[in-house]
């Protein structure tokens, strides 16, 4: 007997609010982005959609500040973009160096793991930047083929200086393979000043599209790296040398690739670069230091010193007695606003407020600051407002 075929479930059209995007990530999409993800879909080997690809490569290489051939975006998260230039540059029984002063950090040592590479360690505190004499100590000691750092540690709002680690790790025979997740489009990156070799990051935040695309950069000393790998990358889907043929000159099919999402990218690259990179930097210093004087006045401080702090991301320390999670709760459903929650360590201990991309704005930080004194307002602490200082800052940087 035929069993009779369940009656389909209807559902009504999805409709999402409109949050303001102040978490650690997405960031705020501009309208003139998600305009550009209502372009119509084109094949992804039409020739208006390879000169789509070739725009987004040239756009890329001025964001990284770099002129490295092998530029383009990974179709995926930030995640794929680091698991890429782990599995293309670590082969089975490499050493590699992980610097681990956060939650990506430790991400970097498993996926470490899963290639099959020997990692070495070297840790600092939460909330910390590693120590370059650490990294150097480890090189001289070991074999190692690559240094991993993270950037922008998202989980931490650490913000770790890369000067001079290219050419450390060059001089002890290493490459250097950096997370510039939260800082590509709210910080200097360098690629080719700081001599970094491999470089990932995201869509969604400093540049301000929606997640899905994850851009990453090689040296030609990386790819010679790669080129002469004993073995083959573990991954087919990241495997970059295979990836190249589709975004380089032989157009050769590697998969179908996001159409929308590289139309988004496009657009926000686009408008970074009509920003600038360097007022785009000064945009997000200026709204860091207002937010930061804000939250001085209403008692509260961050987690991180002042000389190690990203701009995009600020980790505000959850006074005693308040409740972490009710007031994103309150933040969320009185104001529509989102920030997030701590990660590892810092969990229920602090507030990652991220403030990056076209977020980052004089309205924002206030909107931010006064929301924040209400929602603990309402969890039974009271503060003064952080308005005036903050307004107090923006008036000094217009002389």
């Amino acid at each position: 007997m035929v069993e009779t075929l369940q009656r389909a479930p209807t559902y009504q059209r999805f409709e999402a609010p409109e949050r303001k995007l102040f978490g650690p990530g997405p960031s705020p999409v501009d309208s003139r982005v998600l305009q550009a993800m209502t372009t119509p879909v084109l094949g992804h080997l039409d020739p208006l959609f390879l000169a789509c690809m070739d725009d987004i490569k040239s756009l890329l290489r001025y964001t990284f500040e770099t002129d490295n051939r092998m530029t383009l975006p990974i179709s995926g998260t930030g995640s794929a973009g680091m698991e890429s230039c782990i599995v293309n540059l670590i082969e089975p029984g490499d050493e590699a160096i992980i610097c681990i002063n956060g939650f990506f950090g430790e991400r970097l040592l498993e996926m470490t793991e899963r290639a099959g590479g020997k990692p070495v360690v070297v840790r600092a505190e939460w909330g910390t930047p590693i120590d370059r004499n650490k990294i150097e100590d480890a090189l001289k000691s070991h074999n190692a083929k690559v240094v991993a750092i993270v950037q922008a540690e998202t989980s931490t709002g650490v913000l770790q200086d890369l000067k001079g680690l290219g050419e450390m790790a060059h001089r002890h025979g290493a490459l250097l393979i950096v997370d510039a997740v939260t800082a590509l489009g709210t910080h200097k990156v360098g690629v080719d000043e700081n001599q970094i070799d491999a470089c990932y990051s995201c869509s969604q935040k400093g540049i301000g599209a929606p997640p899905g695309l994850a851009p990453v950069t090689f040296s030609e000393r990386a790819v010679d790296s790669i080129r002469k790998r004993k073995t083959r990358v573990q991954s087919w889907y990241l495997d970059v040398t295979t990836i190249e043929k589709y975004w380089g000159s032989d157009r050769a099919y590697h998969h179908t690739a996001p159409i929308s999402m590289n139309y988004a990218l496009r657009e926000g690259l686009r408008l970074l670069a009509e920003e600038g990179l360097e007022p785009r930097w000064a945009r997000h210093e200026l709204n860091h230091r207002a937010f930061v004087a804000g939250i001085d006045a209403m008692g509260l401080s961050l987690s991180v010193a002042p000389a190690d702090r990203l701009w995009a991301l600020n980790v505000v320390t959850v006074p005693e007695g308040v409740s972490e999670a009710g007031v994103r709760t309150r933040l969320l459903e009185d104001f529509n606003i989102e920030i997030g929650a701590g990660l590892g360590p810092f969990k229920g201990r602090v507030w990652r407020i991220g403030l990056m991309g076209f977020g980052s704005t004089r309205e924002n930080v206030l909107m931010v600051l006064e929301a924040l004194r209400a929602a603990m307002a309402r969890e039974g602490k009271t503060c003064p407002s952080g308005v005036e200082a903050a307004e107090s800052v923006y008036a000094a940087s217009r002389g």
